[in-house]
């Protein structure tokens, strides 16, 4: 995983197009990670990029907060899934939550993402409830979040 940079911003916008296309077509509209803008998100060091094979086989839009980790996004290119690249990433997380010294790893998605979330369940997510999404009428958000063992600031008991 490396930091995405300016440079990087149209490969960014590419793939999270392309790896959200099949919800897009579902919901007949764009998620909320489509419109996002990258720009500032790639200045504050919140996008990483995961390599392979010559490409960007996918990334993770991370933000950094006092308490926890909140994964905005997680997206692996259509070229590069069903070869392991989210599970990777989402382990990468564990380790980052680790190195950083929190103890939770937060999400949130679209109740409709079924899919993704039997894949955040399946790798220890717990939902922690459901609300309405207050930008998309009729759309419901589900929280999740993960424990991360071992990651205990330090100096505490």
């Amino acid at each position: 995983m490396r930091l995405a940079t300016t440079a990087d911003l149209p490969v960014v916008v590419a793939l999270t197009t392309a790896a959200y296309q099949p919800y897009t077509d579902l919901f007949g509209y764009p998620p909320i990670p489509v419109t996002e803008d990258y720009a500032p998100r790639i200045k504050k060091g919140e996008v990483w990029l995961r390599e392979a094979e010559g490409g960007v086989a996918g990334l993770s839009v991370v933000e950094h907060h006092s308490d926890h980790l909140m994964l905005f996004s997680i997206a692996v290119s259509p070229d590069f899934q069903g070869a392991g690249h989210g599970l990777a990433m989402l382990r990468w997380l564990e380790g980052m939550a680790r190195e950083w010294a929190l103890p939770e790893i937060r999400l949130y998605t679209n109740a409709r993402m079924e899919r993704n979330i039997a894949l955040y369940s399946a790798f220890g997510f717990q939902e922690t409830g459901r609300r309405p999404n207050p930008y998309r009428p009729g759309w419901t958000i589900v929280d999740m979040s993960k424990t991360i063992d071992g990651a205990t600031k330090v100096g505490a008991v």
